[in-house]
């Protein structure tokens, strides 16, 4: 990771030891153990690069006091996420820091814990980054690095009319998740909180061929599935009592469905996949324990653009905002 002075004789020292301590210990394959200003990657042969990035803020992305090893753990899954839309592998990362004073080095320490937990999961290491102090909030950007067979990523912008509209896993869990964790909605398991904190990102799918168009639920189901329509030029209708819900979402009540539609954070995949490919996609999912739900379809801009919300009789159902705005 790279270093900047910030004025005093003794803050470059200080910063190496930092990195030396807290993140050296997490370098991977060409991150030249990070005493260099930036890593030498060989991909695998034949295969493209896939890139994305995710920051983070403190009170925005993560409580100020959630568990540090979880606010790392949920940075990299967020950034994997965004390789399972592309259905590409991972093969590391990079990690800014800008650091307050008020994060001590143990929550730091924590913190790369989380981290080295999943990369031993997920079979990735830190490649380098950089750190900076700031007078903010702790901010942590963090950038995937992965690859993928030429041709195969897949897309936003692909999705045909006649695709069902399908999605992995449970919807609302994140939302709900962070409302439990500030006493709004009833958890006694705790079930809802750790899907908030802990994602699953969906690796390893094998989507290409089946799937037309894919990308991961952040920013609340209605929106992002607005967003594949929009990018693909056609529309999507959502029946939204086919959107699966956990056990743990449905006894908080009905009155949170709007949030389970609308509130992100679930790192699910929503998936546009055409009618003869539904039972090869519905395989993949049994054999990788991924439940897969269709809970709609794309349809003609023509007749009607944008997204529609529907009810088990066809009635329209209305929502008050459709997602997470980052702006």
């Amino acid at each position: 990771m790279s270093t900047r002075p910030s004025g005093t004789s003794d803050a470059l020292p200080a910063e190496f030891g930092f990195i030396g301590r807290i993140f050296r210990p997490l370098a991977g394959e060409g991150a030249l153990d990070l005493r260099d200003d930036a890593a030498v990657l060989t991909p695998p042969a034949g295969r493209e690069m896939v890139m994305a990035v995710d920051a983070m803020v403190e009170g925005v992305h993560f409580l100020p006091d959630d568990p540090a090893d979880t606010v790392g753990r949920k940075l990299l899954r967020c950034n994997l996420s965004d390789l399972a839309a592309m259905d590409a592998t991972p093969l590391g990362y990079l990690l800014t820091v800008a650091r307050p004073r008020h994060v001590a080095e143990p929550w730091f320490t924590a913190f790369a814990d989380g981290l080295r937990a999943d990369q031993g999961t997920y079979g990735l290491g830190l490649l380098g980054g950089d750190t900076t102090s700031t007078t903010g909030p702790l901010v942590l950007s963090l950038t995937i690095v992965g690859h993928v067979a030429p041709g195969c990523a897949l897309r936003r912008t692909t999705a045909r009319a006649g695709d069902g509209l399908w999605v992995t896993g449970t919807i609302g869990d994140g939302a709900l998740g962070l409302l439990a964790l500030r006493g709004q909605v009833p958890d006694p398991d705790h079930a809802l909180a750790t899907r908030y904190r802990l994602p699953c990102p969906r690796l390893g799918l094998g989507l290409h061929g089946i799937a037309s168009a894919a990308m991961d639920v952040s920013d609340g189901l209605v929106q992002d599935a607005g967003h594949l329509a929009r990018e693909s030029g056609v529309g999507v209708v959502i029946e939204v009592d086919r959107v699966p819900l956990s056990d743990a979402a449905r006894a908080a009540g009905p009155q949170w469905r709007e949030t389970c539609l609308t509130g992100g954070d679930d790192y699910e995949l929503l998936l546009a996949v055409p009618p003869e490919h539904e039972q090869a996609l519905l395989a993949r999912g049994r054999h990788h324990g991924v439940r897969m739900t269709r809970i709609g379809r794309f349809i003609d801009p023509a007749g009607s653009a944008g997204v529609q919300l529907r009810d088990a009789h066809g009635a329209e159902v209305k929502v008050a905002h459709t997602g997470w705005s980052h702006l």
